[in-house]
């Protein structure tokens, strides 16, 4: 699928319409350019697109291939406040992270009522920008026993495509026996001391004495 965004060089210090969020572009070898795009086509884009996929950006009339490589949020909207796009350069490999979308079912899960620990949401990768993918599988079927675990090796990651890290024996996911919570004891309301009943008659006795 293709990606595509308009976006207008603005100048530093620029004040933008409300229906504009503010970026800036940047890259190995190349000057950076602060920017303006259309915050409705925008938000749509990153809906579908994400930070992990190509996107062709148009910058008055120049087409560029880059990917999203950060975004800043309004605290109280939530709405996107800024930015930040990476120009790649389509023969250099790139370092990025990729999500993880888990499919399949759990035999512990649905017969053992296991607990499934998901460990990470996104995987760290490098690859060519014409290899990325928007989404790495992890089926959890073989997860079928207590404390099983599907590790990064056991990942089947697209042609092209390699972990950043060394340590490929990290869980990715697993499952775990539940916990089982006993419910506590309900404390008795504590009696009366014997006295004290004793004490509180005598009251009443010299009250009616009265």
């Amino acid at each position: 699928m293709e990606f595509k965004l308009s976006a207008q060089l603005r100048e530093t210090g620029e004040k933008i319409s409300k229906d504009q969020i503010p970026a800036v572009l940047y890259g190995k070898g190349i000057d950076n350019k602060v920017l303006k795009v259309q915050k409705n086509e925008f938000e749509k884009l990153f809906e579908e697109a994400g930070e992990s996929n190509l996107i062709n950006l148009e910058v008055d009339s120049e087409k560029l291939k880059v990917l999203i490589k950060d975004i800043q949020r309004d605290v109280i909207k939530h709405t996107v406040s800024h930015i930040d796009f990476y120009q790649v350069n389509m023969k250099d490999k790139l370092t990025t992270e990729i999500p993880l979308n888990y499919i399949g079912d759990s035999k512990a899960v649905k017969e053992l009522n296991a607990m499934l620990i998901k460990d990470f949401d996104s995987v760290e990768v490098s690859c060519l920008p014409s290899d990325l993918v928007d989404h790495i599988d992890v089926d959890i079927t073989p997860l079928k026993e207590f404390d099983d675990t599907i590790r990064l090796e056991d990942l089947n990651l697209p042609k092209g495509i390699e972990f950043e890290t060394e340590y490929l024996d990290t869980i990715v996911v697993s499952v775990r026996e539940p916990r089982v919570i006993e419910d506590e004891p309900v404390e008795n309301e504590e009696a009366i001391p014997e006295e004290k009943e004793g004490e509180d008659k005598k009251v009443d006795e010299k009250k009616e004495v009265k």
